[in-house]
């Protein structure tokens, strides 16, 4: 992963992410771009006649504070073996990050803050989530997919490839649930044809398939758990409940990978 993009801010979790970044980009001879976002759009407010104004000050204050943030990172990576740069926007978080990652192999965002699920229904990349005190480091010691047998998790596992050469144990984990699909064995199949060993975990499930996924997940010791976003529509997930919106409302456990 060649080009990695980052979503900077000034929140606790950005030490995370650029610990993440740096790793990654050393691993492969990387190169980091920074988005600081500043919304205009949070700073524009309606007057009860229906005009509208803009909040001068706030948007003045919050513009320099980002623009601070902006020059220390700087000050930070010019100290770093890492190529890098920094680029601002004004657009909402979700449309700056999905445009700027038009070119970009992965986005990486925190597991809080809400973004990682709207942009991987947004964005053709793949978007890795961390804990805001949990940077990923590569080589992975261990990493885990979850498999069922659908597009979106085979494009997950496709575009994880980079992040698991050298991975010292990957498993595949299957759930029986959607029916049809590629099976597990095409999915081992594959992982071989770039190098990669995987076992295999078909298991059987117990209440619902996202909890005895995060059980599996939690004995593995993963670093990362690689899945497909929204097999299901998002509707239907945030009404009853599914895979993904279980593991992006947690907010310990691996890093996620999720591809759309």
């Amino acid at each position: 992963m060649r080009s990695i993009l980052v979503s900077a801010d000034r929140r606790p979790g950005m030490e995370a992410r650029l610990e993440t970044a740096l790793s990654l980009a050393r691993s492969t001879g990387g190169h980091v771009t920074f988005l600081f976002d500043t919304p205009v759009a949070r700073y524009v407010a309606m007057d009860p006649m229906g005009g509208s104004y803009v909040a001068s000050d706030a948007l003045k204050q919050a513009l320099a504070d980002d623009d601070a943030a902006a020059e220390r990172l700087e000050q930070h990576m010019s100290r770093e073996d890492v190529a890098f740069d920094i680029v601002r926007s004004e657009a909402e978080p979700v449309e700056a990050l999905s445009r700027a990652a038009r070119l970009a192999d992965l986005v990486i965002v925190s597991r809080s803050g809400g973004l990682a699920g709207d942009l991987a229904l947004q964005s053709r990349t793949p978007i890795l989530a961390v804990g805001d005190s949990a940077a990923l480091s590569a080589p992975l010691g261990s990493a885990c997919i979850a498999w069922d047998g659908g597009d979106e998790a085979a494009c997950a596992m496709r575009h994880a490839v980079p992040l698991l050469a050298g991975c010292g144990a990957v498993r595949v984990i299957t759930v029986a649930e959607k029916p049809g699909g590629f099976p597990p064995t095409d999915a081992l199949r594959y992982l071989s044809r770039h190098g990669i060993k995987a076992e295999l975990d078909e298991l059987s499930r117990r209440g619902s398939t996202e909890e005895t996924l995060d059980v599996a997940v939690s004995q593995s010791g993963a670093d990362i758990l690689i899945m497909g976003a929204y097999g299901k529509s998002r509707m239907r997930e945030y009404l009853f409940g599914g895979v993904t919106r279980h593991f992006l409302d947690k907010q310990s456990g691996p890093a996620l990978l999720l591809a759309h």
